[in-house]
């Protein structure tokens, strides 16, 4: 593995050498744009796997995405062989069924100490809840960012990490005129909680194999391949895509989505997230639960 192969991917030329917060930003902002939050590889038949070389292959060798297991044990690395003193924690995504979170670990995140200040990276949740600069892992105050308002909230060891809801102006593929969509409620939307316990990869191989292979599994009925931009995200959830621009006007954004056929659904792959299948995809969309 190649650290100077790794930039070329994510076509980062900026400095290596400083380890401060603006480097860490620079490097993570380049990768969520130019590696997909996805989970392709079950739909074509076959299996993530999460081991560093693993992912490393698949992502900088073969020009693919991943999702949290593999997007951020990757970052790992990275940060950790620039120099970055940087540690793997374990969170527990928000259910929305359940109006709780769930009981065993799901997610991989860092944590990235720079001058003795702690940040939580996340490379790996995708999407709208995709944060776009690393957060300071401190209670109870807002981050803003591109992306929206960002927050963390400490009680009794366990934190939690929510993203204020947003208005947006939605148009469809049968729509002429936008329409003007407000959430019920402008509060913040759970996403995950988690502590601060150091975690190793091995932790994860369990619900790794799980996620893959549970029937009731969000990633066994979704096949999702997401990727930021520089103003927004852009989404395909099985025959969807779905493109999202940040603060289209004011604090409202535009989110536009269109349905496709199964050969647009390859032919968006490569001209809109550079993905190139090896074995035919099997596009699926079959949980009404919202990613956004």
């Amino acid at each position: 593995m190649n650290i100077e192969e790794y930039f070329a991917r994510i076509s980062y030329k900026g400095p290596q050498e400083c380890l401060d917060l603006e480097t860490l930003t620079a490097v993570f902002q380049h990768h969520i744009r130019s590696v997909p939050f996805e989970n392709l590889s079950m739909h074509c038949g076959e299996t993530i796997q999460i081991d560093l070389e693993s992912v490393y292959d698949k992502i900088v060798k073969r020009n693919r995405g991943g999702w949290c297991m593999e997007n951020n044990h990757l970052l790992f690395w990275v940060f950790q062989t620039m120099g970055y003193d940087t540690s793997l924690l374990g969170a527990y995504v928000y259910s929305p069924p359940q109006d709780t979170y769930e009981k065993d670990m799901n997610h991989l995140l860092l944590k990235v100490v720079i001058d003795g200040k702690a940040y939580i990276v996340d490379g790996g949740f995708g999407i709208a809840y995709q944060m776009w600069q690393p957060m300071e892992l401190v209670s109870g105050k807002d981050q803003p960012q591109t992306p929206g308002i960002f927050r963390f909230t400490e009680d009794n060891g366990v934190w939690y990490f929510d993203k204020m809801k947003r208005k947006q102006c939605t148009v469809g593929t049968d729509n002429i005129f936008p329409s003007s969509v407000t959430p019920e409620n402008i509060t913040c939307k759970k996403v995950f909680s988690f502590t601060l316990q150091p975690r190793t990869i091995e932790e994860f191989r369990p619900m790794n194999l799980h996620l893959q292979t549970a029937p009731d599994s969000l990633f066994v009925k979704k096949s999702i391949c997401s990727l930021q931009t520089t103003s927004g995200f852009q989404v395909l959830i099985g025959w969807t895509l779905t493109e999202t621009t940040y603060n289209y006007k004011g604090h409202v954004d535009l989110v536009k989505s269109t349905t496709l056929t199964d050969e647009e659904v390859e032919k968006i792959l490569q001209e809109r997230f550079n993905i190139r299948l090896d074995k035919k995809l099997v596009p699926i969309n079959t949980s009404l639960i919202s990613m956004f």
